[in-house]
């Protein structure tokens, strides 16, 4: 049986307890770069959109969004910094946000890249869209019986 294999010092497999929150101030440092900074401001923006959101730290190191459901992501690669919307599929996207991601029937997802501008009228009301998306569907579901 092989045994999994994980980097010693690797922030991205590695918590300490630590809560999602802290988990992705540390993502910011450590990437000490624009990726930091984009995904800093991303982060701001998604708190001011949705001040009740709430901080996930999940699949090995991916800052995740919720309320009432998973709102977005943002991951980081070497060439962008990647917000994908768990049902961006569904939202409205007046302004073109959406570059990436295009062909599936659920998600949609926002490339930013190096020295790009954040239009964050438009993406903190795509924010808020997918909030109240998410809250309509945990509207519509059947409260659960319990057994006695």
């Amino acid at each position: 049986m092989k045994k999994a294999v994980t980097a010693k010092n690797s922030s991205t497999t590695k918590t300490d307890g630590a809560s999602p929150s802290r988990m992705i101030d540390g993502r910011i440092k450590e990437l000490g770069d624009w990726r930091g900074e984009t995904l800093g401001r991303i982060r701001g923006l998604i708190k001011e959109a949705d001040p009740d959101v709430v901080e996930e730290w999940k699949w090995r190191g991916v800052p995740v969004w919720e309320h009432d459901g998973i709102i977005c992501t943002g991951e980081t690669y070497k060439a962008v910094v990647k917000m994908t919307f768990a049902r961006g599929a569904a939202l409205d996207d007046p302004a073109g946000l959406f570059n990436s991601s295009l062909d599936g029937n659920v998600r949609r997802a926002i490339d930013f890249r190096e020295g790009e501008k954040i239009n964050e009228k438009a993406l903190k009301a795509l924010i808020r869209a997918a909030v109240a998306l998410d809250a309509s569907k945990a509207k519509k579901k059947p409260a659960k019986k319990r057994s006695t």
